[in-house]
């Protein structure tokens, strides 16, 4: 039988080396893995954290290893690349940060030491290379030795675990297909079971070279999402000369689904409109080593908010947390890091990730789509090879599973109408309407556009969201980081998403806030803060609770604004967010009224805003407590701060009735003197702004041709044009890094000053 052994403990690491030594150093760094080397400079700002080699070494004797005629090793995670070598010889190499692969080891001597250097370096042919989180290097996930008999489920394909498992439910029942992969089949059997807990539901033999073999189950206990994730049991056993000499199990789970680009995602013939968030996995100082308590501890925060799917962006994530998916009846879309730019040299590279994403996971129930790409025409969408690629992968993920569509997430700017948006089975798309540009609103219109010009093609949102850190104001807009425009920017979308049941699934961006350490914005340099929770798991903005209060069925009330106590004005608006029928709200014990919930779950209350309050609100049985107090000068603690930031608040003049920087383009362009003013701008600013929204400099690139005016490879469109018109005047300034000074700022103010906004 085979044996598992975790040597996880006890390594010897030096950074900034791929040289492998003959003998144990002594002056190397004590570890235990998992480890990342970048906990801190890739969390810090700057993009300046370490990418190179670093070397892990580990002493064991033979007499170490786990019973076993022959022995592997396996990495569940070795960011990115990874090279074995035992006694000094390189016995493997792997390219791909996120998923499990294994090493046979042979020759092994009475006492060996085995390295492994892994590798986060910049190149052209391993994915990510370009994307907005940052690639911890090091050996980041359980490695592990394993001991088997010379016969056994075979290790070596693609890091898979030997057992595939096929249900298909059949109205009352299930039929299910087993199949088993060998290694050195000759005179073996397998002796195939199903069970439902301990009891044996379905049995069958068959040999060992048989490709498949069909069982069923009988009056199936569906696996039916958040209400009823029921799992079984598939067990393999091996046989040979009438012993068993090795084993196999999977948990799996019988459902059916499909998604329709009328009705949206349909589960066990019933109507499941998907709404949910995507999931970064790093954490403060350990990136993403994570422990299974951390993996835990999101899934009990995605779970508490109500959410029935998680996009897994944007790589192949740890088992552990696809276990848990299994069991919380969670709906997943797993997807490989192909992302942002087409690699000509990382061809092979996507073709190898996704064949280890799709034999390492086709067991969970959990998934339902395999992800192709994320945003993989920054440059356009008009490079064949990227084309030609995609449709590549797309075959091959029908070759490997035919059971599940493929995806793509594409970027804003990608025309609806490009042949690369039409090559997988759904889509969806990327899109930040009221932060990146536009307004809040353009989503719900956006949508319907698409979904009459193609009724026939399901659509969803795989990303929207805007950043939020601890800044506070009582006039929330876009671009001030404030947890206040947050919130009221999911509550716009939540309004929109609740009214359009044909979109087949939306994901927030994102569930945590996470590093990215080329972001240097919102106050706090480094993360992106996007998060409906903190970075280190410990506060729930408000955001949180509007999607707890629309998705979830755990009674609740929750004041918002806990963290904006001080408030200059003397009549304040306080938001309620509840999943009860009625809320009352109290200030200093005497009601400020009752409300009914309308279509939305959003209750909002004036409160006199006089010395200090004590704010309760009542929901049924459920309370919640907050507190005001009445100031005469704004507290600055409450204001985002920026390092090197150009200009301050103060210093822009706003006179009533007359425009600034801090209007829109759109509304300054609403009149005839603005259009003028800004006409003279607009080339600069359209070009910088939507050429290069992070502002860093880039080298020229050819681009495909396209027709007419192009940003980024794409023409101009009607999109480019809406987000354009939703920013202020200063947040194209700010988000130009850096390419304007203070003064040049203040003369287009004066300008705008001069200009009247129409009465």
């Amino acid at each position: 039988m085979r044996n598992i052994k975790i040597i996880n403990d006890n390594w010897l690491f030096k950074k900034d080396t791929d040289i492998v030594p003959e003998t144990l150093p002594a002056d190397w760094e004590k570890l235990d893995l998992p480890y990342t080397w970048n906990g801190e400079d890739g969390q810090d700002g700057g993009n300046d954290y370490f990418r190179g080699s670093g070397c892990f070494l580990k002493a064991f004797s033979k007499s170490e290893l786990p019973e076993g005629e022959e022995h592997y090793l396996q990495l569940d995670g070795v960011n990115s690349s990874a090279f074995v070598y035992l006694n000094g010889v390189r016995i493997a190499s792997h390219h791909g940060g996120y998923s499990t692969f294994r090493v046979k080891l042979e020759n092994v001597l009475e006492e060996n030491i085995l390295a492994v250097v892994a590798d986060n370096s910049q190149n052209d042919f391993v994915y990510p290379q370009m994307a907005d989180f940052t690639f911890y290097g090091g050996i980041y996930r359980d490695v592990k030795m394993i001991g088997v008999p010379k016969k056994h489920f075979n290790l070596e394909y693609y890091g898979a675990p030997g057992i595939k498992v096929t249900p298909v439910v059949n109205g009352a029942d299930a039929d299910v297909q087993l199949e088993t992969f060998v290694t050195d089949s000759a005179e073996c059997s397998v002796e195939y079971r199903i069970l439902d807990g301990e009891k044996i539901v379905a049995k069958c033999d068959a040999a060992a070279d048989h490709a498949a073999v069909d069982m069923k189950i009988e009056n199936v206990h569906l696996w039916d999402g958040v209400k009823d994730p029921y799992l079984y049991t598939a067990k393999a056993s091996l046989i040979f000369d009438g012993e068993k000499i090795d084993e196999v199990s999977v948990r799996f789970g019988c459902r059916s689904f499909e998604i329709d680009a009328q009705r949206g995602f349909i589960l066990n013939g019933r109507e499941y409109p998907l709404r949910g968030v995507s999931r970064h996995q790093d954490r403060p100082k350990i990136g993403n080593a994570l422990t299974y308590e951390h993996h835990r501890e999101d899934i009990d925060l995605i779970c508490e908010m109500g959410a029935n799917t998680i996009r897994l962006a944007h790589y192949q994530h740890a088992q552990e947390f696809y276990d848990l998916c299994d069991e919380r009846g969670l709906v997943v879309w797993a997807e490989i890091p192909y992302i942002s730019k087409h690699l000509p040299k990382g061809v092979e590279n996507t073709k190898t990730q996704l064949t280890e994403l799709i034999c390492q996971n086709y067991n969970h129930p959990c998934i339902v789509t395999w992800g192709l790409s994320n945003e993989i025409t920054m440059n356009g969408a008009a490079d064949q090879s990227l084309i030609d690629n995609h449709k590549m992968l797309n075959d091959l993920a029908h070759s490997l599973d035919k059971t599940r569509p493929t995806t793509l997430a594409v970027v804003t700017l990608c025309s609806p109408d490009e042949e690369y948006v039409h090559i997988t089975d759904v889509v969806s798309y990327n899109h930040y309407f009221g932060w990146y540009g536009g307004t809040a609103d353009m989503y719900g219109p956006w949508f319907d556009r698409f979904h009459k010009k193609y009724p026939g093609r399901a659509i969803g949102i795989s990303e929207y969201g805007c950043e939020a850190l601890n800044w506070h104001t009582s006039n929330p807009e876009q671009g001030d980081y404030t947890e206040e425009y947050q919130a009221n920017y999911h509550e716009e979308l939540i309004r929109q998403i609740a009214d359009r049941p044909y979109l087949w699934a939306t994901h927030v961006w994102n569930m945590f806030d996470f590093a990215a350490d080329a972001r240097g914005e919102g106050g706090e340099n480094g993360m992106n803060h996007k998060g409906l929770v903190t970075f280190d798991r410990k506060y729930k903005k408000d955001s949180f609770y509007a999607y707890k209060a629309w998705l979830s069925d755990e009674p609740f009330v929750h004041i918002c604004g806990k963290r904006y106590v001080r408030r200059t004005e003397d009549v304040t608006k306080v938001t309620v967010y509840s999943n009860q029928d009625e809320v009352e709200l109290f200030a200093n014990g005497k009601s400020v009224g009752k409300q009914k919930k309308g279509k939305y779950p959003f209750f909002y209350f004036k409160v006199e805003n006089s010395g200090k309050t004590i704010l309760t609100a009542r929901a049924g049985t459920c309370t919640d407590r907050a507190e005001l107090e009445k100031v005469e000068t704004f507290d600055e603690s409450y204001r985002m701060k920026e390092e090197g930031g150009v200009i301050n608040w103060f210093e822009i003049s706003t006179p009533q009735g007359y425009f600034s920087i801090n209007d829109t383009i759109g509304s300054v362009m609403s009149t005839f003197r603005g259009k003028l003013f800004m006409l003279k701008l607009a080339k600069v600013l359209l070009s910088s702004l939507l050429g290069n929204k992070s502002g860093e400099k880039k080298p020229k690139e050819k681009k495909p041709k396209t027709k007419g005016i192009s940003v980024m490879g794409f023409s101009l469109n009607r999109t480019m044009l809406d987000l354009a018109k939703g920013f202020t005047v200063k947040r194209v300034f700010v988000m130009l890094g850096g390419n304007f000074t203070k003064e040049q700022i203040l003369d287009v103010n004066a300008s705008l000053n001069k200009i009247k906004k129409p009465k």
